[in-house]
């Protein structure tokens, strides 16, 4: 279904850049971590709607 003829397409260079962003992401998401000053609860106050 992938082959070489579909990512020389516009269309498969359009997946292939989607990809890749999504990977970053992915990787750039996971080496964030929460600082204990925004690990601790808002001020705000948390309305649950039933």
């Amino acid at each position: 279904m992938y082959d070489r003829s579909f990512f020389q397409t516009k269309l498969g260079q359009a997946a292939m850049a989607s990809i890749a962003a999504m990977c970053l992401f992915v990787v750039l998401s996971s080496q964030m971590q929460m600082s204990p000053t925004l690990a601790t609860v808002s001020p705000v106050d948390v309305v649950e709607l039933a």
